[in-house]
């Protein structure tokens, strides 16, 4: 069989721009494995782990940030209870225990934690004397019966 000289030519060039076209898709291949090879670097690192170590590590790492959080939630917890447990509540009422003593010389004093106990100091000042008088409240009650200006005071106080 005897293959023209023109047939050959046609031939010839369509095997070339077989080859062309091959050549732009390996070039466009080729560029577009340089991009994933850069993503999986930035993602991984230059290290020698593959993608599922990775994502191990990132769990395990995941795992010892929820026990962490975990931790400082039960710290702060403990630390809310003892600032619950804390004087944090305070106010003072200033009174004439007597009439007509003037300048609002006696004064309670009221010194509680956020469940209302704690207690209430109350100076009473006479013309001769002063006397001093605590009474303690636990949860709201005192043991003893409280004034109106040291019920004020309590009153007060939690108002803060």
């Amino acid at each position: 069989m005897h293959v023209s000289t023109s047939t050959a030519a046609w031939i010839a060039l369509a095997a070339a721009a077989v080859a062309v076209v091959s050549l732009v898709l390996l070039l466009a291949c080729w560029l577009s494995l340089r991009r994933v090879r850069r993503a999986h670097n930035v993602l991984i690192g230059n290290g020698t782990d593959d993608l599922v170590d990775f994502a191990v590590a990132l769990q395990t790492r995941i795992d010892e940030l929820h026990r962490a959080v975990d931790g400082i939630r039960a710290g702060l917890d403990r630390l809310e209870g003892r600032v619950d447990a804390t004087v944090s509540k305070t106010a003072i009422v200033r009174y004439d225990a007597y009439e007509n003593s003037g300048g609002h010389q006696s004064a309670s004093v009221a010194m509680l934690d956020t469940g209302r106990s704690g207690v209430v100091l109350s100076a009473i000042q006479g013309r001769d004397y002063a006397r001093i008088y605590v009474k303690e409240l636990d949860r709201g009650r005192a043991s003893v019966a409280l004034s109106p200006e040291e019920q004020e005071a309590v009153e007060r106080a939690m108002a803060t």
